[in-house]
């Protein structure tokens, strides 16, 4: 990581926050868009069932999981050419160069863990919720986003999914390719005040 562009990204923050006159702070916000502002799909992969399978097998039980989760996810957003932004808890953050990259990464990520799961115990199978959403985000050396799609993305995989469900917005379904073989169901979602027009992936066959 370049410290010294990571440095100046929060002492323009602060900059920012200390500055009193409008037009000088809306010079640093244009700055700060300039330098570390891009356009991406946004991938937030959040694993179910923490409290329950933590208070049930212990921490370092749950973390094991986790540890096998970073291990399948990582080379499956490479394949798709997304790039892994950070692990955080049981939590991942990529993002892809467009929202059908992301989608079908989500859905390969699915089947991955679906044929892991074959070869362990319930207690050790890992269950995940996909989301996506695009938009201008700021990103600081490919190890921390910021934005409205960042948020987005990680209200519908952490607070509205559910397990081995793919979520993605309105925005991000918009910018798919016409005559994509993509089955989905609209969602109208409210969460924290925000409202999100949604998708669910409908990726498994019917009746599996």
């Amino acid at each position: 990581m370049d410290e010294n562009k990571s440095k100046h990204f929060q002492n323009l923050l602060l900059d920012y926050s200390h500055e009193t006159d409008n037009s000088a702070r809306k010079r640093i916000e244009d700055e700060l868009w300039k330098e570390y502002g891009t356009e991406y799909a946004v991938f937030v992969l959040d694993m179910s069932g923490f409290s329950l399978l933590t208070r049930k097998y212990g921490i370092v039980h749950y973390l094991s999981m986790v540890r096998r989760m970073q291990l399948t996810s990582e080379p499956i957003i490479e394949s798709f050419g997304g790039f892994l932004i950070k692990y955080e808890a049981d939590n991942c953050f990529a993002v892809f160069p467009d929202p059908l990259s992301a989608i079908r990464a989500s859905i390969a990520m699915q089947y991955a863990f679906d044929a892991s799961n074959l070869l362990t115990t319930d207690d050790f199978d890992i269950h995940v919720t996909c989301a996506v959403d695009y938009g201008k985000i700021l990103v600081v050396e490919h190890n921390e986003c910021w934005g409205d799609a960042v948020n987005r993305a990680s209200k519908l995989g952490e607070d509205i999914g559910k397990a081995n469900e793919i979520l993605v917005t309105k925005d991000a379904m918009d910018l798919v390719p016409a005559g994509t073989d993509l089955r989905c169901t609209p969602l109208e979602i409210s969460v924290s005040g925000i409202s999100i027009s949604a998708y669910s992936i409908q990726y498994r066959e019917q009746g599996v």
